[in-house]
């Protein structure tokens, strides 16, 4: 109970979000925490911290490690720890009333991301341009 007497505005009250908690390439026991198909592929603390600061969320990045993550890369590392509540008690911004609103809304606004729709977009035109470029071998023949 000694929870109740902490300051929730205090940095160490933040809720902290991991990337693996959303990404779809990971298992429950691997410390994904949403539904499969509301996940992310891959996403990373970046990504994480753009779209909630976006959202007008206060956030702050920690250079850690999830425990449960066997890859020790520097793509993934990165801990975001957000602010759910006020000193008062209510709640910093009404859209997130707990850690899964947060989780959920965060893995449904990565996707709209430019940097991750102009990497699709780049995927595609590269195919094709392949494609057309086979195309003028079979010509030649």
């Amino acid at each position: 109970m000694a929870h109740l007497n902490k300051n929730p505005a205090d940095k160490e009250r933040f809720i902290c979000i991991y990337p693996a908690f959303i990404n779809s390439k990971k298992t429950i026991a691997e410390g994904r925490r949403i539904p499969v198909d509301k996940a992310v592929e891959n996403p990373t603390y970046v990504e994480i911290r753009d779209v909630l600061t976006a959202a007008g969320a206060n956030v702050i990045v920690e250079n850690k490690l999830y425990p449960r993550e066997w890859n020790r890369d520097v793509q993934f590392r990165g801990r975001i720890r957000v602010q759910l509540k006020k000193e008062d008690g209510s709640l910093y911004l009404e859209q997130f009333s707990s850690r899964k609103d947060i989780m959920l809304y965060v893995a449904e606004t990565i996707p709209k991301l430019k940097t991750r729709t102009q990497k699709t977009g780049g995927g595609d035109q590269n195919a094709q341009q392949g494609e057309g470029g086979k195309k003028g071998k079979k010509k030649k023949k």
